[in-house]
């Protein structure tokens, strides 16, 4: 009986680990670019220790929620210079916190007090050769298709329009987009290495565009509920073993 209980507490487990990730997403439904996790657990038989013996004795859950859903999200009209999106495959390339080339598909960029061009969370956007960018002040900013970016400083004429840097858009080819604990994503080879994106020209920089989360704010709810119930299943089993248990050792106490 205790073994049933241990079996009940384990799924309830994996059922609050799910319900984070559901709520992390939810959380993140009005996100530029965030990709939503996939969370999935499965039952793994517990086979018996004993020497020779292959003897399931019962079955516990296992959380799994190491992948991402990569689909594009949809595309929002903002009219701000500064807000750009990807169409197709690419990643903006950023500098991370631990010092690292980390990637997002979140294009709300701004200029910050440094003339530098940041994230919308404070992260320095990368150039095509790795470095960061540095705005200067103009009237006008403009990004190109190529992710160029060009600048008229004010009085000049259209014609005195410069070019101070590229957007690196990593291509992420056969490397696996991983993200980390910081909410960004690494680039991991087939030999499980993390690796540097190249920088690639074969995709659109959109400006004036967004793109949105791809989180499903009603299908991460009706998870949220589904769980909820499973939830609720777990602990009146619970609570039904422990009764019969008591039960049991009352029994035996009264014939002791």
């Amino acid at each position: 009986m205790d073994r049933a209980i241990y079996t009940a507490s384990n799924g309830a487990a994996r059922i609050l680990e799910q319900q984070a990730v559901l709520s992390n997403n939810l959380a993140n439904v009005n996100t530029p670019g965030f990709r939503a996790q996939l969370s999935q657990y499965r039952s793994t038989p517990v086979v018996s220790p004993l020497i020779g013996s292959a003897e399931t004795t019962r079955v516990l859950t296992v959380a799994t929620t190491s992948d991402s859903d990569m689909e594009q999200g949809a595309f929002m009209t903002t009219g701000r210079d500064l807000d750009v999106a990807i169409q197709g495959e690419g990643w903006f390339a950023v500098r991370a916190l631990d010092g690292s080339e980390a990637y997002t598909r979140g294009g709300n960029l701004q200029r910050n007090a440094d003339g530098l061009l940041v994230t919308g969370g404070g992260l320095m956007v990368l150039s095509e050769d790795g470095q960061p960018i540095e705005i200067p002040d103009a009237a006008a900013i403009g990004i190109e298709r190529s992710g160029g970016i060009n600048v008229l400083a004010a009085g000049d004429a259209p014609t005195e329009v410069q070019r101070v840097a590229k957007l690196k858009i990593g291509d992420p080819g056969n490397a696996r987009m991983v993200r980390g604990d910081d909410g960004l994503f690494r680039a991991v080879n087939a030999q499980g290495q993390q690796v540097e994106l190249p920088d690639t020209t074969q995709v659109t920089v959109v400006s004036g565009i967004l793109e949105g989360s791809n989180v499903s704010a009603a299908g991460n709810m009706v998870g949220l509920i589904q769980n909820a119930r499973r939830f609720e299943m777990q602990m009146k089993v619970i609570q039904e073993l422990s009764s019969k248990e008591q039960n049991a050792n009352s029994l035996l106490s009264s014939a002791g």
